[in-house]
């Protein structure tokens, strides 16, 4: 230890260090989690399983109403995601290319939602639904989603709105292009990379929602992390880990496909209000 400390300097000591503690604290979990999955027999306190396995993923997997919970996530953070880009687009597109009294006002109370503990928001909506009928049906759960990811669908896309000039946009309508030719052609893809970013942490807000879709849509809405409050009440601990890496997986593989979307950048420019 004290030849790599003098090897690398103090200053690069400290980021090593540092940096391993972040790996330490950020994978160990994950990779406790990975283990305890494919856990067949796994008894507190022992550090590691007593025999590995594949029995609780031929559990989960055989349970019809897992395999309904899994499939009604992934439609359900489809549709949200959908949904979401229709009703917060235009809004983005407003806050970003017009100036209106109340502007900044409106474009700080899509954050009231992510204010304070949602679970109060969420027994007020409640009330809110018995009245319209909406307690344990799909489209109520699909409100509640969007209500949650409206920030991320109105200040990521506003931001990429804001970065086209808009002397591209009048060089477009001064060759002939009209104003929906000149969105779609000019405005829309160049705009496109902070939409991605956007959509994606709405599909991924969707797919982790928990308090919710359980106070509003169960017992006849039921998804992954809803599901999991189950199982981890009423299985083995080997099983929970089964679920939890099924729902981390579509993340993974959607920040890989997507990387080149997520960027500190992109991000950034989304939450730079003006």
């Amino acid at each position: 230890m004290k030849r790599l400390y003098y090897g690398l300097g103090k200053a690069n000591f400290i980021q090593y260090v540092v940096f391993a503690i972040f790996l330490l604290v950020f994978y160990l979990p994950l990779a406790n989690l990975a283990m305890l999955a494919f856990g067949n027999r796994y008894e507190a306190p022992a550090v590691f399983p007593q025999e590995f396995g594949f029995r609780w993923w031929e559990f989960v997997l055989s349970q019809k109403s897992l395999l309904s919970a899994i499939s009604t996530s992934f439609i359900l953070a489809i549709v949200v995601t959908i949904v979401s880009m229709i009703i917060c687009l235009p809004a983005a597109y407003a806050l970003a290319r017009y100036e209106f009294k109340g502007r900044r006002f409106l474009q700080f109370s899509f954050l009231l939602c992510n204010a304070f503990p949602k679970m109060g928001l969420y027994i007020s909506i409640a009330i809110v639904y018995y009245k319209l009928n909406l307690m344990g049906t799909f489209v109520g759960v699909v409100l509640i989603h969007v209500i949650n990811t409206m920030m991320f669908m109105t200040w990521i896309p506003a931001g990429a709105f804001r970065s086209v000039h808009r002397q591209q946009e009048e060089a477009a309508r001064d060759a002939g292009a009209g104003a929906m030719l000149t969105f779609m052609k000019i405005t829309l893809p160049m705009a496109m990379p902070g939409i991605a970013v956007a959509s994606i942490f709405t599909f991924l807000a969707s797919i982790e929602e928990a308090q919710g879709t359980l106070l509003v849509g169960f017992p006849q809405v039921k998804t992954i992390p809803v599901e999991l409050y189950g199982v981890i009440m009423q299985y083995p601990t080997s099983a929970g880990p089964v679920l939890s890496i099924i729902l981390i997986l579509p993340t993974i593989v959607i920040m890989l496909i997507a990387k080149k979307y997520i960027s500190a950048d992109a991000i950034s420019k989304g939450f730079n209000a003006k």
